[in-house]
C-alpha cells in the first residue's frame, strides 16, 4: 500500500502472492527502492528456511506480481541497481535481476544486516553492530548493541537509532555511541523528527529522546501503535489492524530542549515568549543545563524563584523573592549571596531583617559608617546587650562608652585601666577617690584606638564587567517595551499613547512631559587650591660624602614618580593621576580643545586618588605611599605610567545604568550620568587598538545621548499654543528619531513622533513613522496600534502642513538651535565628541560636552601614545 501523509490517501501499490507453506507473520523486513520502484521482502532469520523476495512494482496497474525469490535473509539496497543478502555467512552483492555479481566473507558471528547508505552495511552479531564498506571490504567502525532489532536512520542520515528488545543506542553518522535509553517495557517502533529528535513508542506511551540523552514523554496511548512518521506536531503511525492513523502531540517540550542543545537561542527566545512551559519538569531541566535565568521566567513561585535567582547571581529577583516569604532562612542566603557580590545595600537589608546585630556592627565597621556604628551602640543598650555595647565600643574606638559600659557591670579595675590608658585622667581619679584599692594596680600601657575612616565605602563593591547573555539582554528589553502600564512609559510621557479620536488642535491633548530632575552645575575650582607634593630642583654637584673642603655634602634628592609620570607621557589623563594640572589643561586644550575646565573636576580628583596606594606604617611612623605603574613589568627606575582605577569595562558597566535612566524617563539623571562617562573617556588610557576603538564608539553613544536628550527635555519645555509651536514639537520630535539609540529607546521616540504627526495631520510623515516603528518589532499591543493608525494615515496620504523635515536627506541636528544640517552643507564640529553645529557657533562652548570649543581643531592623540 501507499500512502501520502499530507492527504492521508491511501492506495494498494501491490498485491503479494506466497506459497501456501509462507505466513505473513514470518516477514520480518522490507526494504524499498524508489528509483527503481523495486521492493525486498525478507523473512524472519532463524524462523524456518531464510528466504527473501524481489518485487518490481508497477506503475500503473497494481495487480498480482511474480517475485523473484531465492533463499537468504535482511535484504537491504546498497545502491540505486544493487542489493545485498546475508546467505550462509556471506554478503551477496545481486543486481535487478537477481543475478549474483559478488561475494563478500561477512565478519564472524553476523545474524543480520541492516541498510547504511550507499555501499555500506550495518552488521548485527550478539553484542556489536559493525559499519561495514561493501566497496573496501572492511570493518569502518564498531558499537556495542546486544540484540539489535530494527534501526533507523535520521532523515539527513546524521544519526542512527539501533532499537533494541528493551534498549535504544543513538549513534552518529561513524557510528560514534551519543546516549543510550533504557526502557521498562518493550519498544515497539521508532521515527526521526526533522529537527533531530527520536520519537519512539512502547505499548503506552509516545516518548521522545535528544542525541545528548534528555528524553520525557510525549502522550500517553489506549492502544499500541507503530510509527512512520512524524510531521510538526502530527504523528502518523499503523495499529494493529493495519489502519492508518493520525495523532495530534505537543511537541513543545522537545523542540524548546533542542534549541537549547543546539545553540539556537532566537528560537529558544521565541518559545520563552509564546509557549506555555511549565511544569518543575522543565524547571528541573533548566537548572540541571545551567539556565537558570530562563527558569525564572516560568516560575511563580517565590521560593522557587529564590533559588534560581541565588543560582544565577540575579539580586533584584532574589531581593523581591526574600521580601515576599520574608523568613529567616531567605533572608541569610540573600545575605551571603549579596556579600559574596559586594552589594553592602542589599547585606545590611539581610542582617537587619534577621536580627543579625553582631554582623551587621561588623558590616558598618568594615564599611566605615561610623554613625550607624554609634546606632548600634543605642541598639545595644535598648536590648541590654552589654557584651554588644563592649564590642561596637571597640568598633568605634569609643573609649568613654566603654568605661561606662565596664563600670555598669562591675568591672571597676578595668574601667579603671581603660582611663588611664586613654588618659581620661577625670575618670580615673574619680574611680580612684570610689575605690582606693585601684591606686595599687600596675600602671597601663597606652591604648590603641581604631584609625577613623577617610569616607564612606561605596555601596556596591566594583565588579568585573561581565556581558549580559543573550536571554537576560532579551527579556530585560521585553520587559522595558512591552510594559505599557510600567515605568518606561510613564517616564516618556504620554506622547507614545496614540488616540486615533482627537487631533492636534486641542493643547491639552499632547502631553505636558516630564518634569527634570535638578541638575547640579559644575562651580569649577582654583588650581593653587589642590594640595600637591612640592616639585624639588634636581641639583648639580657631588652625589654624597665630602667636598673638597671636608664638609659632607648631601646627595641631591631624586625626582618624584608624580614628575617622571608627566616626562614620559603626553596624555591628558597621565597628567591628571600625577596631580600636574598645568601641563594636562594645555593637552586637553591641544589635543581636544578644551577651554571649560570645571566639569572635568570630579573625573581628575577621581584619578588623582585612585593613581596611588597608602600603607599605615608603625605608630608615630608617616605612611608608605605607592605608585603603580601600568607598565610595571619594564618600567624600571624613571619609565613608569600610572596604573588607572578606571577601565573601559567601568565605564561600559555605567553605561546600562544610563540606558535604564534613559527608559524610565529620568532624561536630566540620564544626561549627568552620559556627560560624566563623556569626559571620563576623554581622559582614558588603553593601549590597543581594539579598545581605543572602543572608547570612540563610547563617546559616540554618549553624544547622541546627550543631544537627544537635551532636545527633547528642550522640546518638553516648548510652548503649545500656536500652529507654529506645535510645528516646532513636531520637527524636534522627528529628528529624535533620527537618533542612533537603543532599539527600546527608538521604539517610543518613533511612538512619540507618529503620534505627534498624526494629530497635526500630517498623515504622509506619520506612516512613515509607523512602518518604522513596525520594522522594530514591538510587543503585539503597540504593532497592532501602529497598523491601525497607519491604515487611517493611507487613506489620506498627504501633510496638511510643511515642516523643515526631510527625512530621505541624511542630516545631522546642531547642538545649539536644534536644527538639521544636511549632508554637503558647511558645519564645525567639537573635537571632544564630534557635534555637529552651524558655521555660526564657532566659538562657541559645545552643549553636548560643555567643555571644548566648537570648530578647534584637535590632534586626537588623547587615548594611546
Amino acid at each position: 500500500r501507499h500512502c501520502e501523509m499530507g492527504t492521508r490517501k491511501d492506495a494498494v501499490a501491490l498485491t503479494m502472492r506466497h506459497a501456501s507453506s509462507v505466513r505473513p507473520c514470518h516477514l520480518f523486513s522490507m526494504s524499498y527502492n524508489r528509483m527503481e520502484n523495486a521492493l525486498l521482502v525478507s523473512s524472519q532469520p532463524g524462523k524456518g528456511d531464510a528466504f527473501y523476495e524481489l518485487y518490481t512494482i508497477p506503475k500503473s496497474d497494481p495487480g498480482t506480481v511474480e517475485p523473484r525469490k531465492a533463499s537468504g535473509h535482511s535484504a537491504v539496497w546498497v545502491a540505486r541497481n544493487r542489493f545485498a543478502v546475508l546467505h550462509n555467512g556471506e554478503i551477496v552483492i545481486k543486481n535487478l535481476k537477481n543475478e549474483t555479481t559478488k561475494t563478500i566473507p561477512a565478519p564472524s558471528g553476523t545474524v543480520s544486516m541492516y541498510y547504511a547508505g550507499t555501499g555500506q552495511l550495518l552488521l548485527n552479531d550478539a553484542e556489536t553492530v559493525t559499519l561495514y564498506d561493501v566497496q573496501q571490504k572492511r570493518a569502518l567502525a564498531t558499537v556495542r548493541a546486544s540484540k539489535l532489532r530494527y534501526v533507523v536512520w535520521s532523515t539527513d542520515m546524521a544519526y542512527v537509532a539501533l532499537l533494541g528488545k528493551h534498549t535504544i543506542t543513538i549513534c552518529s553518522r561513524k557510528m560514534e555511541s551519543m546516549c543510550t535509553v533504557h526502557e521498562n517495557v518493550r519498544v515497539k517502533s521508532a521515527c526521526w523528527d526533522e529537527s533531530g529528535v527520536l520519537v519512539y513508542n512502547t505499548s503506552n506511551h509516545i516518548k521522545y529522546s535528544l542525541t545528548n540523552g534528555d528524553h520525557g514523554i510525549i502522550r500517553t496511548l489506549d492502544v499500541p501503535i507503530y510509527l512512520s512518521a512524524i510531521k510538526g506536531s502530527n504523528v502518523y503511525c499503523l495499529d494493529r489492524l493495519g489502519k492508518i492513523r493520525m495523532l495530534n502531540v505537543d511537541v513543545t517540550e522537545f523542540k524548546f530542549k533542542t534549541a537549547l542543545v543546539q545553540r539556537k537561542y532566537d528560537e529558544v527566545l521565541r518559545m520563552v515568549r509564546t509557549a506555555s512551559l511549565v511544569g518543575q519538569s522543565i524547571i528541573a531541566y533548566l537548572q540541571k543545563k545551567g539556565y537558570p535565568e530562563v527558569a525564572l521566567h516560568f516560575v511563580k513561585d517565590a521560593r522557587t524563584r529564590l533559588n534560581l535567582a541565588l543560582e544565577c547571581g540575579n539580586l533584584e529577583v532574589a531581593l523581591e523573592s526574600a521580601k515576599t516569604l520574608d523568613d529567616n532562612s531567605a533572608w541569610e542566603r540573600l545575605g551571603a549571596m549579596a556579600l559574596a557580590q559586594g552589594n553592602h545595600q542589599v547585606v545590611e537589608m539581610a542582617y537587619q531583617r534577621t536580627k543579625n546585630f553582631d554582623r551587621l556592627a561588623f558590616l558598618y565597621l568594615l564599611t566605615g559608617n561610623q554613625e550607624k556604628l554609634g546606632k548600634m551602640q543605642k541598639i545595644a543598650e535598648v536590648r541590654k546587650d552589654t557584651s554588644g555595647q563592649f564590642q561596637y565600643a571597640l568598633y568605634s574606638g569609643d573609649v568613654q562608652e566603654r568605661i561606662r559600659v565596664l563600670r555598669s557591670i562591675g568591672q571597676v579595675a578595668l574601667a579603671y585601666m581603660s582611663a588611664k590608658s586613654a588618659g581620661f585622667d577625670e575618670e580615673a581619679a574619680q574611680l580612684e577617690a570610689e575605690h582606693p584599692h585601684l591606686q595599687n594596680l600596675p600602671s597601663p600601657g597606652s591604648t590603641m584606638i581604631p584609625q577613623l575612616p577617610v569616607g564612606n565605602c561605596p555601596p556596591k563593591w566594583p565588579l568585573l564587567a561581565v556581558s549580559k547573555g543573550l536571554f537576560a539582554t532579551a527579556m530585560s528589553t521585553d520587559m522595558a517595551v512591552t510594559d505599557e502600564d510600567g515605568e518606561a512609559e510613564k517616564g516618556w510621557g504620554n506622547d507614545v499613547d496614540i488616540d486615533l479620536d482627537g487631533g492636534f488642535d486641542d493643547p491639552d491633548a499632547i502631553s505636558e512631559g516630564l518634569d527634570d530632575p535638578d541638575e547640579s552645575g559644575g562651580g569649577g575650582w582654583d588650581v593653587e587650591e589642590l594640595d600637591l607634593p612640592p616639585e624639588f630642583d634636581v641639583g648639580v654637584g657631588p652625589s654624597g660624602g665630602e667636598s673638597s673642603d671636608g664638609f659632607y655634602v648631601p646627595p641631591p634628592p631624586g625626582l618624584s614618580q608624580s614628575v617622571i609620570w608627566t616626562n614620559n607621557s603626553r596624555l591628558p589623563g597621565d597628567h591628571a593621576c600625577a596631580g600636574a594640572l598645568d601641563s594636562m589643561f594645555r593637552l586637553l586644550n591641544d589635543q581636544l580643545g578644551v577651554v571649560e575646565f570645571a566639569p572635568l573636576k570630579p573625573v581628575v580628583m577621581s584619578l588623582f586618588a585612585q593613581s596611588r596606594t597608602a600603607v599605615l606604617g608603625l605608630p608615630s611612623t608617616p605612611g608608605m605611599r605607592g605608585y603603580p605603574h601600568r607598565n610595571w613589568q619594564d618600567a624600571g627606575a624613571k619609565q613608569g605610567q600610572p596604573a588607572y582605577g578606571m577601565r573601559l569595562d567601568h565605564l561600559a558597566s555605567r553605561v546600562q545604568a544610563a540606558y535604564q535612566m534613559t527608559t524610565s524617563g529620568k532624561f536630566g539623571d540620564a544626561v549627568v550620568i552620559f556627560r560624566s562617562l563623556l569626559l571620563s573617556a576623554s581622559l582614558l588610557s588603553v593601549d590597543k587598538r581594539k579598545d581605543v576603538e572602543e572608547v570612540r564608539q563610547l563617546i559616540s553613544v554618549c553624544r547622541e545621548y546627550v543631544l537627544g536628550l537635551i532636545m527633547e527635555i528642550h522640546r518638553k519645555d516648548l510652548p503649545k499654543g500656536t500652529l507654529a509651536e506645535q510645528k516646532r514639537l513636531c520637527e524636534l520630535a522627528a529628528y529624535f528619531t533620527h537618533f542612533n539609540l537603543q532599539p527600546v529607546h527608538l521604539i517610543l521616540t518613533l511612538r512619540t513622533a507618529l503620534n505627534l504627526f498624526y494629530r497635526l495631520k500630517n498623515f504622509k510623515t506619520a506612516a512613515s513613522f509607523g512602518r518604522r516603528l513596525l520594522e522594530l518589532g514591538p510587543k503585539p499591543d503597540v504593532a497592532m496600534q501602529a497598523r491601525k493608525v497607519l491604515a487611517a494615515c493611507d487613506k489620506t496620504p498627504t501633510d496638511a502642513h510643511q515642516l523643515r523635515y526631510d527625512e530621505l536627506n541624511p542630516f545631522s541636528v546642531c547642538g545649539h538651535s536644534y536644527v538639521p544640517i544636511y549632508r554637503g552643507k558647511p558645519q564645525e564640529k567639537c573635537p571632544l565628541c564630534q557635534a555637529a553645529y552651524l558655521p555660526e557657533h564657532k566659538g562657541k562652548v559645545c552643549a553636548v560636552c560643555q567643555v571644548a570649543e566648537i570648530g578647534r581643531d584637535g590632534s586626537q592623540s588623547h587615548l594611546a601614545q
